[in-house]
């Protein structure tokens, strides 16, 4: 496996001449506030290493995905903000680069790396457009991994080379009325001879505007309750398949959010992926990895805030002195930053345990929580410690601000976190 990481970093350096760099060779703005990882010994136990710690393939990974944020995303992301939309570019690049496929195995050509190295690609290119962070994120922690675990020979086949190749995916879950109660979903799919009728709608979902195939959960027995959710697969030129308008969105308005419409959508039966009525199931589980992605996500667009706002205060004079001089400049600083080392251990930790195949549900749930908090407070004091120039557009502030918000609200509240947390507490005592 290491060495087909490393002949594929080796590929991604031949076509993106010099994108096998460190932290230092960057920008400040780009500069993690804590020394850089270190490499794992071979050999060594990983017992008793920090959490940190990363193989040389995962760092050559993140490294290219840092090089590649910087040059080729951060020139764009004033204009894709400004008019909501994400430069074909940026996704064609994520796709040259074998970010769309980072677990995929290599014989369906992906780059078969980690589910950690998943989490580094995520949290890189966060801290430079978080829009461009969740494109990604959904590719690889829900629609990749729901297809190699679930996906028949023939579908995995079919689907996994286009979808490391240049095929985006979208998850439909959501709809009006089925939110936090996600199972209370009205979507139904009718058996009809060797095919299924799928109506009903679907809302806030994510990459529809690109996408290009659709896994959608429909109530295929209704009599079954939940348990009659199954997951399908609708490609977008399907007859009766509608995407409607996008969102105006406060953040992430590069990331496309759709409603969907199936108006008598005929599907055949070969398109359910996984078995029959197990949707929910599966919903639940990629959801609970998802938390890790979306944890990620949180972390490196309040890193990249903090990143490019302390600079600034060392610059900023004020009464004689540096604005970073003043004591109370420093308290609150360091509480931000330590609240960001928190969340990066929290994330990290529930990544590990989910690759160790240990239990990480809890984890999972605290580490996105505590992100997603973080990430408000985080670009929240930035904006303060900016003053004016923070409020307007000139700075990039204003919207890891925005950006920030809808970490508390997708793929699980924060109060639906914590009530999950509290669920575990209450059968461990």
């Amino acid at each position: 496996m290491a060495g087909v990481l490393l002949r594929r970093c080796q590929e991604l350096g031949r076509r993106f001449p010099h994108c096998l760099v460190t932290a230092q060779t960057l920008p400040c703005r780009l500069k993690s506030s804590k020394p850089d990882v270190s490499v794992h010994p071979p050999g060594e136990g990983s017992a008793h290493s920090p959490l940190d710690t990363f193989t040389d393939e995962e760092i050559m990974i993140r490294d290219m995905v840092r090089k590649f944020a910087q040059e080729k995303v951060a020139p764009l992301v004033k204009s894709m903000d400004a008019n909501s939309k994400m430069e074909n570019s940026v996704i064609e690049g994520m796709f040259e680069l074998g970010l769309m496929g980072v677990e995929v195995d290599p014989s369906y050509g992906g780059t078969g790396a980690s589910f950690i190295s998943s989490i580094l690609v995520i949290e890189e290119l966060a801290r430079v457009d978080a829009a461009v962070s969740v494109t990604c994120d959904i590719q690889n922690t829900l629609i990749n991994a729901l297809f190699t675990r679930l996906g028949t020979e023939e579908q995995k086949d079919f689907y996994l080379p286009r979808l490391c190749k240049d095929l985006l995916g979208s998850f439909c879950l959501s709809e009006a009325e089925s939110g936090s109660d996600a199972f209370s979903l009205r979507t139904t799919a009718t058996k009809q001879k060797d095919y299924y009728v799928i109506n009903g709608s679907k809302m806030w979902i994510s990459n529809s505007e690109q996408a290009g195939i659709f896994l959608v959960m429909a109530n295929a027995n209704q009599s079954a309750g939940y348990k009659g959710i199954t997951c399908f697969i609708v490609p977008r030129d399907t007859e009766g398949f509608h995407i409607g308008k996008k969102e105006d969105k406060m953040g992430l308005r590069a990331s496309s959010t759709c409603s969907l419409t199936f108006d008598n959508v005929k599907v055949p039966e070969s398109s359910i992926l996984g078995q029959f009525g197990h949707g929910y199931k599966y919903a639940i589980e990629m959801l609970n990895e998802g938390r890790i992605g979306i944890s990620a996500q949180m972390l490196g667009l309040a890193q990249g805030c903090f990143d490019n706002t302390i600079p600034y205060t060392k610059q900023r004079i004020q009464f004689g002195k540096r604005i970073f001089d003043f004591q109370g400049m420093q308290h609150q600083i360091s509480q931000v930053a330590t609240q960001l080392e928190a969340a990066r251990l929290l994330t990290y930790n529930a990544a590990r345990l989910r690759v160790a195949g240990k239990p990480f549900k809890k984890e999972a749930c605290m580490a996105k929580y505590f992100s997603s908090e973080v990430a408000c407070l985080t670009t929240s004091k930035c904006m303060e410690w900016m003053g004016g120039v923070g409020f307007t557009k000139d700075y990039p502030i204003e919207k890891y601000y925005r950006d920030a918000k809808i970490g508390t609200i997708y793929e699980g509240t924060s109060n639906i976190q914590l009530s999950t947390i509290a669920k575990f507490i209450e059968k461990e005592y």
